[in-house]
């Protein structure tokens, strides 16, 4: 499998940059999924590799060999689309191997590669069936089936879960996972749904206005986000940002906010040592804050709930500490009354704390490498 590499890729609409010379190399065999929200130039990134859009500057390379000037049928790619694309008048079998016939391949081996693929997607019973006789379920099974017969070194996905309902879509999800397993080959998946990210791929590729915001693996992009951005996209429910002044009282400092003052313990005040800026920005996954009536106040938080959503064994707060709204994820049967004022403490620990100047993180003090990324790149962890 190749090796696809971006090399200060751009794109221009007119006057209007949507690429911003964005620089990225894929390995082979490797999930790498695009994720961001609307507009950020995630599908045209994967139109422009697959040769749908022209390249305004820089240059795409596989196994180092330039493409961008090949067309489309020349690249060696497959590409699944958000709206399935499928041929109605064919049935299920004549649309998987409608590019094996164009290539004039022989009949024993399109049908081969026909029966291995239906097998592997559960489309065997329905081969002699139109697309409209498919449930939506079906029809993107056997678009991603019309790709893989084609046996390309690459495969692109283009949102192709956006246009099913929840229910399809976590079971067309746990397909793709396993279908990732069986067939070891280069695969590009954009998608602004960050659970899908989250749990398909390799590594996550985040993307913001045109820029590659941090790549990596999903638990180090969860854990260790270099930006304020990157924090707020990855995680469900979305991370609180909560704005605080940083003050000296005595002996000791406090995370001083509208509703809230922590006292900074030991590691907080050697990641904050560098930092000289009086303002910062305090970062608190949801499942972090614990509902604890007896915590101390200088870890905790008072917060009214306003608020409650019961999904199941979770359930969701939506509370506010002074004027900043924070939400709280927990176990459902915790006993909750709304509009009451309770106390969640935390682990000063799991706090992610930001420069509100330029949204960067202040990184932990095991976060070595990030520290260099952040002061070179300005915080676009690339």
């Amino acid at each position: 499998m190749p090796n696809i590499q971006l090399d200060g890729l751009t794109k221009r609409f007119g006057d209007i940059e949507i690429l911003h010379g964005i620089s990225l190399e894929m390995s082979d065999a490797e999930f790498t999924v695009l994720v961001g929200p609307s507009g950020c130039g995630k599908s045209t990134t994967l139109r422009m590799i697959a040769g749908l859009e022209t390249v305004s500057a820089g240059e795409i390379y596989i196994d180092g060999r330039p493409i961008s000037h090949l067309e489309p049928k020349d690249r060696d790619l497959a590409m699944v689309f958000q709206d399935y694309a499928l041929y109605p008048h064919m049935n299920v079998a004549n649309n998987m191997s409608f590019a094996l016939r164009l290539q004039k391949r022989p009949r024993k081996e399109i049908d081969a590669r026909i029966r291995e693929v239906a097998d592997m997607l559960g489309l065997t019973p329905y081969l002699h069936r139109k697309p409209a006789e498919l449930s939506g379920g079906q029809r993107q099974r056997v678009a991603m089936g019309r790709a893989l017969t084609r046996d390309s070194s690459t495969f692109l996905f283009d949102e192709p879960l956006s246009n099913l309902d929840a229910k399809l879509r976590t079971q067309m999800r746990a397909e793709l996972a396993l279908m990732r397993q069986r067939v070891h080959k280069n695969m590009i998946y954009v998608t602004h749904d960050q659970i899908e990210a989250m749990t398909l791929a390799d590594r996550i590729v985040v993307m913001h206005d045109g820029h590659i915001q941090q790549q990596g693996a999903p638990e180090e992009l969860y854990k260790n986000p270099v930006n304020k951005f990157v924090a707020g996209f990855l995680g469900t429910p979305p991370m609180n940002f909560l704005y605080a002044t940083i003050e000296s009282q005595g002996d000791f400092t406090y995370l001083t906010g509208d509703g809230f003052s922590l006292r900074c313990d030991v590691p907080t005040l050697q990641r904050l040592a560098n930092y000289t800026d009086g303002e910062i920005c305090l970062g608190i996954r949801p499942s972090d804050l614990v509902f604890n009536p007896h915590a101390d106040v200088t870890t905790s938080l008072s917060l009214r709930v306003d608020i409650a959503e019961y999904i199941g064994a979770q359930s969701v707060l939506i509370c506010h500490c002074g004027n900043q709204k924070v939400m709280v994820e927990l176990k459902s049967d915790t006993p909750i009354t709304l509009g009451k004022q309770l106390t969640f403490s935390m682990a000063l620990e799991d706090l992610h704390l930001f420069n509100p100047s330029n949204e960067c993180a202040i990184p932990r003090l095991v976060d070595v490498e990030a520290t260099r990324l952040i002061k070179t790149t300005g915080g676009n962890y690339v």
